[in-house]
């Protein structure tokens, strides 16, 4: 394994929390809710700590905190079975991010078949699985009754609930995009999977808001049906609310990214590019704006003596110039100077289209022909309009 593992910092990545190592060369990051779950873990767990075994006194809290962490760990060792199999696949992973609720892998690309879509949801919940079963073994080395036993008990019960959790059929779960990978197999259209799975999904989130409370309250899962101060009741209403959430929004989240996908084709750099003329630096706004309106452009691309484009003249630079001082301000003074970033190749669609604009982040970008001709400029709005008209339309 090539590990690269610096000292836990604060990412600069916005909402990633803590970064704690880059196995496989993918960043891992804790979010700063896993504190409040490993606090939460911490506390319910040293409870039933005490009453196997009542000796330890408060440092069943410390065992309890250990277990926290080595759950942890297992949600970890799932994710990076869900990262293999995507760099297997030749699909790039942004993070692994562990959080309130377990952890998730974020690949970036979409696979290229309903089999490797199968693949890679089923090796998580599968590594879950073998987790499950290599602590149930391990029982089997340690006595009854001791800490390693209730250690080992407890991440053995925690795995396999994991798995079989993940394993429900429904969007974001795992479960749900191994139907997703199932219809698309059957029908041939990776958007009736995902459409599929997510209405399973929502159906999952109001199962579980429904149906977990009743099975506490029934005994099933262990709770007692004798809870005078109501505060299991509660507990177990609110924990199937969080669940129920999380599952709803995630399958509508996924059904709108896979929605943008399916649209992303749409988004085609030519088309959706200006018209441009090119000015002389020392232009002035009045003159450079009245030769745009006779040729019926909309941009206006800053060259120098030998035609060569240097900069773009802001949209919002232009309108923040009052009528009355356009004739005395150059050109020159309003364009951003043109990074090799901003040089947009006139062909670009899609996905490597949305890729270039995040990779250098403008305003306008100048779009060229292969031949380094200019075609034009691309505006930033115009992308993100073009993008919100392309979600509304219906899928087909």
């Amino acid at each position: 394994m090539n590990q690269d593992e610096p000292k836990p910092q604060r990412t600069e990545e916005p909402g990633g929390g803590i970064l704690m190592g880059r196995p496989f060369g993918v960043p891992v990051y804790v979010a700063p809710s896993w504190f409040v779950v490993a606090a939460l873990i911490t506390w319910v767990f040293g409870d039933q700590i005490d009453r196997v075994l009542p000796e330890l006194g408060a440092a069943r809290y410390l065992v309890s905190l250990f277990f926290a962490v080595a759950f942890y760990a297992s949600v970890l060792v799932h994710e990076l079975a869900h990262t293999i199999a995507a760099l297997r696949f030749e699909l790039p992973v942004r993070r692994i991010q562990l959080q309130f609720f377990g952890g998730v892998s974020e690949i970036e690309k979409e696979t290229e078949t309903p089999g490797r879509e199968f693949v890679l949801a089923f090796v998580g919940p599968l590594l879950s699985l073998v987790l499950a079963g290599a602590f149930y073994l391990s029982l089997y080395a340690v006595e009854p009754g001791t800490v390693p036993a209730v250690l080992l008990g407890g991440l053995m019960i925690s795995n396999l609930i994991v798995a079989i959790f993940n394993l429900l059929p429904g969007l974001p779960l795992d479960g749900g995009r191994m139907l997703r990978a199932i219809v698309w197999k059957i029908t041939g259209k990776p958007m009736s999977g995902t459409v599929a799975a997510a209405w399973a999904g929502r159906a999952l989130a109001v199962l579980v808001l429904v149906g977990l409370p009743l099975l506490t309250r029934t005994g099933l899962l262990g709770n007692s049906t004798e809870d005078i101060s109501g505060f299991e009741t509660v507990t177990d209403a609110l924990l199937a609310a969080i669940l129920a959430a999380i599952i709803w929004t995630g399958a509508g989240n996924s059904l709108r990214m896979a929605r943008l996908r399916e649209h992303l084709p749409e988004l085609r750099a030519r088309a959706l590019t200006r018209r441009a003329i090119p000015v002389e630096p020392a232009t002035p706004l009045s003159e450079a704006l009245r030769r745009a309106n006779e040729a019926g452009a909309r941009a206006l691309v800053v060259v120098d003596g030998t035609g060569e484009p240097t900069g773009i003249v802001r949209e919002t630079a232009i309108a923040a110039v009052p009528q009355h001082r356009r004739p005395w301000v150059a050109v020159s003074t309003l364009a951003q100077d043109l990074t090799d970033g901003m040089r947009v190749p006139a062909e670009l669609t899609g996905q490597p289209l949305l890729d270039h604009l995040r990779a250098s982040p403008a305003t306008e970008y100048l779009v060229v022909e292969d031949t380094g001709e200019i075609y034009g400029v691309l505006a930033t709005t115009d992308v993100e309009r073009a993008f919100v008209k392309a979600m509304a339309r219906p899928s087909t």
